[in-house]
């Protein structure tokens, strides 16, 4: 590690800030990554669905990979803001020169609606983590019904029919989608795990009432059916009854029910399409009517989590609107509107830096544009003596502020504590469901 001449802080171990850590070892600095889990991956890890194993497996190997660098340092199980022991000036004030921020889109995205308290009212991604065995997500009760209202059309509302259809198997899933069936986000793939499920005479009958508005817009109707019939040939087998049907040109506007019976229906206002300069938007007709159904969960997007120690604007934290140290025209420095000024020495990346924007790939992508802002700015500092006494006074202040700190060898034991009861269970896979598992299996 002689090479090494900086010390910086990347705080989340999901793909944005492990590939950012990787570029930032590589490029002359000491990385200290810090995570509020206790296992590395965030949604790769934890968003992925189940049995998408051969793509989790491999994206295990190669964060195991960056793991495996001399000049990574891994801190799990550790809260950075948020309530943690540790903000960001803690950071500054302890010899990191700069930290980025990769923490991710961890806040819900919620409408607002008049009713969404209610019991059996769910964000998505409470749900994704609950199947993907996150704690605190994987031991809590979920209240799922018979008939689940999912508000999205995209490939996390698609993960979560596939949950209600081949898990929970309830009798019916309707999709609500605020738009047509042009503007749908799921992939073919996605379709083909539920296709088998689908109602067909229904499918029919919704593109027979919003078709004409479709070639109002200038939409081409028959095109747009195939994004859901063209995968139904290689649907795989179906394990329930579950009918799965969609909505279209639905806005909820209300969810119905009360404390004692839960979730009665969703009130929705009835949309058409309208093009402006080419672009099909919807429009509210100021007609409602309800879909029956006694669970409603929201697939609208993500934002960041505003507990944190950044400014927020929208659903992410604030970039710097003219910055110093950009990146193909981009900023990844963090800002304060208020006091219209940057937040010094700290970067944002993946979807800290733009909520809920692309897979895995655009993350790694954006890890790395991040990485390369901040190394910018490093490069422009002196180089730092002596940067193993640094990490190690920091270390042991953090062993003696934390309990049970998760380092690079702890994460060697929980993956050969996993994989041993993976044999024995017989299965390809196996997680700890609870924190507590975990770290009982890393020795603590």
């Amino acid at each position: 590690m002689d090479d090494l001449k900086y010390m910086v802080a990347v705080i989340g171990a999901g793909p944005a800030g492990l590939f950012a850590a990787r570029k930032l070892s590589e490029n002359g600095a000491r990385v200290v990554l810090f995570n509020r889990d206790v296992k590395p991956g965030g949604l790769a890890e934890y968003g992925i669905y189940p049995d998408k194993l051969k793509m989790k497996q491999g994206l295990r190997k190669q964060f195991n990979q960056i793991l495996d660098s001399d000049g990574i340092d891994y801190f799990g199980n550790v809260t950075v803001c948020c309530g943690g022991n540790i903000v960001l000036d803690d950071l500054l004030e302890s010899g990191f020169q700069a930290v980025l921020v990769a923490t991710g889109a961890q806040g819900t995205k919620w409408l607002r609606l008049p009713g969404e308290n209610l019991p059996g009212v769910y964000q998505a991604k409470t749900l994704v983590f609950h199947y993907n065995l996150l704690p605190p997500f994987s031991t809590k009760k979920y209240l799922i019904g018979k008939r689940v209202a999912v508000v999205g059309a995209g490939n996390v509302m698609m993960d979560i029919a596939h949950y209600l259809v081949r898990e929970r198997m309830v009798d019916e899933v309707v999709a609500v989608v605020r738009r047509g069936p042009a503007e749908v986000k799921f992939t073919h793939k996605e379709m083909e795990t539920v296709g088998r499920n689908l109602d067909l005479p229904a499918l029919d009958a919704e593109f027979a009432r919003v078709g004409p508005m479709m070639q109002a817009a200038g939409q081409d109707v028959e095109m747009a059916k195939k994004s859901f019939v063209d995968s139904l040939p290689k649907a795989i087998d179906p394990v329930s009854q579950t009918r799965l049907r969609f909505e279209f040109l639905a806005s909820p506007v209300r969810i119905l029910g009360d404390w004692m019976t839960g979730v009665t229906g969703l009130k929705i206002e009835e949309n058409t399409l309208f093009s402006v300069d080419g672009t099909v938007k919807a429009r509210g007709l100021g007609t409602t009517r309800t879909i029956e159904a006694d669970t409603v969960v929201f697939a609208i997007g993500d934002t960041v989590d505003r507990d944190f120690c950044v400014p927020t604007y929208n659903d992410a934290y604030v970039v710097v609107p003219q910055p110093r140290f950009p990146v193909d025209g981009i900023s990844f420095e963090a800002y304060d509107p208020d006091a219209q000024k940057p937040l010094e020495r700290v970067f944002l990346g993946g979807w800290a830096r733009q909520a809920s924007t692309g897979l895995v790939g655009v993350a790694r992508r954006d890890g790395e544009n991040a990485a390369e802002a901040m190394l910018q700015y490093v490069h422009t500092q002196p180089p730092m003596p002596d940067l193993d006494n640094v990490v190690g006074k920091f270390e042991q202040r953090l062993m003696e502020t934390h309990e049970r700190v998760v380092d690079k060898g702890h994460l060697e034991k929980l993956e050969a504590a996993e994989q041993a009861e993976a044999q024995k269970l017989g299965r390809e896979d196996f997680k700890f469901a609870t924190n507590d598992e975990m770290l009982t299996a890393m020795g603590f």
